[in-house]
């Protein structure tokens, strides 16, 4: 708990954005799970568009500084080798 008058203003006005990173970083996880999910079933014109969806998503949240932009080309990276490695195998 906060005791002193700038720690509980503190808490108060960084809950907001606690609220916004939270929902960015689950849309995140979301997509990136759809377009996984999507190339390990081997549906891979869906699973393209998955992974567009997914990658515009984590730069969304690198850009606003949600996620470190190493990170988000870290799990672009992978997702990316995943897809590339399913066309391969059709």
């Amino acid at each position: 708990m906060p005791n002193t008058k700038a720690a509980k203003k503190a808490v108060r006005s960084s809950e907001p954005r606690r609220q916004r990173n939270k929902a960015c970083n689950s849309l995140v996880k979301t997509n990136v799970k759809k377009a996984e999910g999507m190339v390990a079933a081997g549906d891979i014109t869906a699973a393209e568009q998955a992974a567009a969806a997914a990658i515009q998503s984590l730069d969304n949240a690198a850009g606003k500084g949600i996620i470190r932009k190493n990170n988000a080309a870290r799990r672009k990276s992978r997702l990316m080798k995943k897809l590339n490695t399913a066309k391969k195998a059709v």
